[in-house]
């Protein structure tokens, strides 16, 4: 029998819109020898599916089952493709916990506190991982220019704490720019996050178990034609990665083991993203973020590593799968 996957897509956030990007790649991927995919779209009308002749009916929130052609199916697992809420910040995954069925991502503790970029470099730091400086602000007890400044040296990055894919990010050089930045944040969160810049090379690194096994992608290099990496470097062409990154031995060494300390540190699952700054005056990896649902659109650096690994993306997802069972 082979297994009945939920391909999980869509979303509440303005991230919905890589979400469906990463659904259509994994969708292409998944190995239809050894599992039924049927595609599961959560957005603000409701959670839908639709079938092969697009017909949309309604998910049953009760079990997390569907009607097709007659035939209830209840779903072996899920395999997560929202970026933001609900699918990256613990939210279904607390509700697959609570029916029993197994997900690809991360536990719901790991994806409500790396959702929080405080909480998650706060963590980092505790379990002994170099970060940046920062400061965390509220909408509700606003902190004037000032005081950040008196507190963090320029150059700074100003960013939404829970958002993803950089929308609302900025980095500030002079002080004049702060307030601008500040504001642009708040539009997209109630809570931000602002860090001292740490000059360096950019990097992020794919991680994901094979058994218990944890494995370290091939590491990509970001440079980026804008000033930093934001939504349009990201997403728009706007950046150049290199995979694998051209760097020699004992930098690829301190950032692999950096990133397998992460994930063990977060108690990570499924297939996890992690940026990190290489200060190569000091030769010491900063941890930026985690994201515990990266991107998987032909655009997204966790594609672009798989292949660069010489694994086929088939065989990749069925691990990813396959993981979520142990």
């Amino acid at each position: 029998m082979k297994r009945k996957v939920a391909l999980v897509t869509g979303g509440l956030s303005g991230e919905a819109q890589i979400s469906y990007k990463s659904a259509i790649t994994v969708g292409n991927n998944v190995d239809l020898t050894k599992y039924d995919l049927y595609k599961i779209d959560i957005n603000a009308t409701g959670w839908w599916y639709e079938n092969a002749v697009g017909e949309k009916s309604l998910v049953n929130r009760d079990d997390f089952s569907i009607v097709d052609n007659g035939n209830t199916i209840h779903f072996d697992v899920a395999l997560m493709c929202i970026h933001g809420t609900p699918g990256e910040d613990g939210k279904l995954q607390g509700y697959f916990d609570m029916l029993g069925i197994p997900y690809t991502s991360c536990d719901a503790a790991t994806s409500a506190l790396t959702m929080n970029k405080r909480y998650t470099v706060a963590v980092a730091a505790f379990g002994g991982i170099n970060v940046a400086r920062s400061m965390h602000l509220f909408s509700h007890t606003p902190v004037g220019v000032e005081v950040i400044l008196a507190k963090l040296q320029l150059p700074l990055f100003v960013k939404p704490n829970n958002g993803g894919s950089s929308i609302g990010m900025s980095k500030v050089n002079t002080a004049e720019e702060l307030a601008p930045a500040l504001a642009k944040a708040f539009k997209e969160d109630h809570q931000i996050l602002v860090e001292e810049f740490i000059s360096g090379r950019e990097f992020t690194i794919g991680v994901f178990k094979q058994g218990n096994t944890i494995s370290v992608l091939p590491i990509t290099e970001i440079s980026t034609q804008n000033e930093f990496f934001d939504f349009e470097a990201k997403y728009q062409g706007k950046s150049i990665e290199t995979t694998p990154a051209i760097i020699d031995d004992t930098m690829k060494q301190h950032l692999s083991d950096a990133a397998k300390s992460v994930y063990e540190i977060f108690n990570c699952r499924g297939v996890v993203r992690i940026d990190f700054i290489y200060d190569t005056l000091q030769q010491k990896p900063y941890m930026l973020e985690v994201n515990t649902v990266p991107g998987q659109s032909d655009a997204s650096v966790i594609p672009q590593q798989v292949k660069a690994m010489g694994m086929r993306l088939t065989d990749f997802y069925s691990a990813v799968i396959e993981q979520a069972f142990h």
